[in-house]
């Protein structure tokens, strides 16, 4: 964020978009922000930032970023806007961020003014890959760029997709994180030849699966004899499996998956 003119037309402007910290920081609500998005917010605030704000927010005269107290803009989808179109005559770019690094983004201004960075361990994307490829085991169902299995998602771009809580969510609680799209399925047909997935695409005829050997599968539910969707995700759960770290370093891997830049 690069504001150049530290005059109070320009203070005042900024300070005007950015109201919506003084309605939800987190000192008046802690749960609102998981620790991962913050953590990644952190890293992205280093990396975009501080050459004008500041590590502490307060490099340009006049603002604050952590202080918690603007005229206007009440949401964080307010913030995401300041952040995503800039105030480029005031001297501050756009950036053209995606959902998760905005949502890390505005997880750190929300709550720079209650966390030392300096306490934060975000991961880091090398180890996260070699986890992501070793010990987690995770190419034996998912695919990135071509590598991997077709049983899951394609994560070659989950990194653009979905936060940094929302990842550490599903790697400790898939069940709770189950997409329906990807619901795992079994059927069999009325010749008895029986199949399992992961549910693509269904209407009120017909049905597409991905089946256990990564083929794409459609079927017409009247040629059925059988067809259950269940709710429990085929993914199982990496709690007490990773270390806080690893899983920290997996997350972080993850978000470094952007598809073809």
């Amino acid at each position: 964020m690069r504001i150049t003119k530290p005059i109070q037309s320009t203070a005042g402007l900024f300070a005007l978009a950015l109201s919506a910290f003084a309605q939800t920081t987190m000192q008046e609500h802690p749960e609102a922000y998981p620790r991962a998005d913050i953590e990644y917010g952190a890293r992205l605030y280093s990396e975009h930032c501080d050459r004008c704000h500041g590590a502490n927010g307060a490099g340009v005269a006049g603002i604050n970023l952590a202080s918690g107290k603007f005229r206007s803009a009440t949401t964080d989808g307010q913030l995401r806007m300041v952040i995503t179109n800039g105030f480029p005559t005031a001297g501050m770019p756009p950036f053209r961020l995606d959902i998760a690094d905005l949502t890390g983004l505005v997880a750190w201004l929300r709550n720079m003014n209650a966390i030392d960075r300096g306490s934060l361990k975000p991961g880091d994307p090398a180890r996260g890959r070699v986890l992501f490829e070793g010990k987690g085991a995770c190419e034996s169902c998912h695919r990135v760029n071509a590598h991997g299995s077709r049983k899951g998602p394609d994560l070659s771009d989950i990194g653009t997709l979905r936060s940094a809580g929302y990842l550490e969510r599903i790697l400790v609680d898939p069940n709770g994180q189950l997409l329906p799209i990807n619901r795992p399925v079994h059927l069999v047909t009325r010749a008895g030849k029986a199949y399992d997935g992961r549910r693509l695409n269904e209407d009120t005829y017909t049905v597409q699966m991905m089946d256990t050997d990564g083929h794409l599968q459609s079927f017409v539910k009247a040629d059925l004899r059988e067809f259950k969707v269940s709710t429990k995700s085929a993914m199982t759960s990496y709690k007490g499996e990773l270390k806080p770290d690893e899983l920290a370093d997996l997350v972080a891997y993850m978000l470094s998956l952007k598809g073809a830049q």
